[in-house]
């Protein structure tokens, strides 16, 4: 898939303040031929899903962008090309860090919408989301719903719970216990916190059966456990390495909390009847983030839509790893 750039100008972000210039960065197929696919990706992600969902997207995959004209956005805020606090302030010469506006769900969906109309593409055939990929999915099926003939949303929901709240709020304390994170200068500010909040989310992804499958100890004489914590502390390092900042994680953060399709517009139920797409709302049996319980209370108030339940022994990176039951679920849809 092909790296592009669009600036946007004169952006007003939905919680307040403006800034003259956004940068966004998006990944499309080489030849805009054959149904348009429109795939939002989760927090840590970028906008090249052949990177992050390979056994989904790629060369005679579902997905094939050598047949289908395959579209994703990368967030705002977040450190892989798109505006965010790891930009550079043209005031000042340095990243943004805390000036940069707030972000929410619906702006990165507004930016999504200008890329939409700039590629002027009239009609999406297939819109996908996942996680917090969902988020924009839902939002956008609810903002434009005549755009969408299909519309898959995975292991998400139409506005952020308690639950999953809570948990963020114990990544953003983790940033913020290192000494390191308000008073750098550079964007190495809050590494340790970061590879902390990392490894407090990769419990939540995950569940005790995928752990007890992956991690347990080799041996019935150990006498520390060392294997999963291990595991944890490599998963924080990676998201480091892989060049991520935590400035980035903090504000995608608050992006999170900020989900609520229902707002502005009668509440969740009201909001979701507005979607005219042909649906699949799917959980994952073990997803402790979005359980099935949850999300059979909500599916029902899309007009039309069909619920159906992925087994998996690994929670909610179930939607990462279970491609072949996703693949036979879109088979049929």
């Amino acid at each position: 898939m092909i790296r592009h750039e669009l600036v946007l100008d004169d952006f007003s972000f939905e919680a307040g303040g403006r800034l003259e210039h956004v940068k966004i960065v998006y990944h499309t197929s080489r030849i805009p031929r054959g149904r348009v696919i429109w795939i939002c990706h989760a927090l840590t992600a970028n906008s090249d899903p052949e990177d992050w969902w390979p056994e989904m997207v790629g060369p005679g995959r579902f997905f094939d962008p050598e047949r289908d004209f395959i579209v994703c956005v990368n967030m705002i805020a977040s450190p892989y090309g798109s505006s965010g606090p790891a930009s550079v302030n043209p005031e000042t010469g340095i990243p943004f860090f805390f000036d940069f506006p707030a972000v929410t769900v619906r702006d990165m969906v507004t930016a999504m919408a200008a890329v939409r109309r700039h590629l002027g593409i009239g009609k999406i055939d297939l819109l996908v989301g996942s996680s917090i990929g969902g988020f924009q999915a839902v939002e956008w099926a609810v903002t434009e719903p005549d755009l969408f003939e299909k519309a898959v949303f995975i292991a998400t929901s139409p506005r952020v719970s308690p639950y999953l709240s809570a948990g963020i709020e114990t990544q953003r304390m983790a940033l913020e216990a290192d000494q390191t994170f308000r008073k750098a200068s550079d964007l190495s500010g809050g590494a340790a916190g970061l590879r902390c909040a990392r490894a407090q989310a990769l419990i939540s992804y995950r569940c005790f059966e995928g752990y007890g499958l992956t991690q347990a100890e080799a041996g019935d004489d150990t006498l520390f456990a060392t294997r999963a914590a291990s595991y944890e502390r490599y998963q924080g390092e990676k998201l480091v390495r892989r060049g991520f900042d935590a400035y980035s994680y903090y504000y995608l953060c608050n992006a999170v909390d900020s989900h609520n399709v229902g707002r502005g517009r009668g509440g969740v139920a009201a909001a979701l009847g507005r979607i005219r797409a042909k649906t699949v709302v799917a959980s994952i049996d073990t997803d402790c983030i979005f359980p099935p319980q949850e999300i059979e209370t909500w599916a029902p108030f899309i007009p039309g839509a069909v619920y159906k339940r992925l087994t998996s022994s690994f929670g909610h990176d179930g939607f990462l790893l279970e491609t072949g039951q996703l693949t036979e679920l879109l088979c049929k849809f």
